[in-house]
């Protein structure tokens, strides 16, 4: 009895382990890279077909993604958004650590190809805290200027501190980060 037992826990144990055998050689993982930064479990390689985590490299590549049940589609829209940074009227990028400084932050939308409720502007130091610099609501398509009223922010820390411009998808309520720019903070 004990050895029908084991011969019998033999046996699934074996078909067990050749069926995930199987499975990894059938379906491989494949690294991803986007701009330099690897994503976490993106990628199958199955059949000689990459498949990709949409969710995944959208949010990456700073898109919309939509899911649509009853169609079973899913659309990923990457509106151009081109931000540009003013002290008075002076384009910057570079502030020394220490200062602070008013500014403002001008906004080019275009090719967009979804209804938005919302948009909003916010800055993140190097630390991660993030602050808000201004929202607003909106009901546009396709193209559209935004300019925020001026900020006063002390760039306390040396290091990257982003500019980070969302919007929100109309009937959601989810804000989506579709554009980053950089300002550097030096020590003298």
């Amino acid at each position: 009895m004990k050895y029908r037992k084991l011969l019998i826990l033999l046996l699934v144990m074996s078909l067990w382990g050749g069926t995930m055998i199987f499975a990894d050689s059938a379906a491989q993982k494949v690294r991803v890279i986007v701009n330099g930064s690897e994503l976490d479990d993106a990628g199958i390689l199955s059949d000689g077909k990459t498949y990709l985590s949409v969710r995944q490299l959208a949010s990456t590549l700073q898109s919309i993604v939509f899911w649509d049940e009853n169609a079973k589609k899913v659309t990923v829209y990457k509106p151009n958004v081109h931000m540009f940074l003013f002290q008075d009227n002076t384009i910057f990028g570079n502030v020394v650590k220490g200062n602070r400084i008013s500014f403002k932050v001008f906004a080019q939308i275009d090719n967009l190809m979804t209804d938005i409720s919302a948009v909003k502007v916010s800055i993140m130091n190097p630390g991660g805290a993030e602050t808000l610099i201004q929202s607003k609501n909106v009901s546009v398509k396709d193209y559209f200027w935004y300019r925020t009223d001026d900020i006063t922010y002390s760039f306390d820390s040396a290091g990257k501190y982003s500019i980070l411009f969302y919007m929100k998808l109309t009937g959601t309520d989810d804000w989506k980060l579709v554009s980053e720019k950089t300002i550097t903070a030096k020590t003298q």
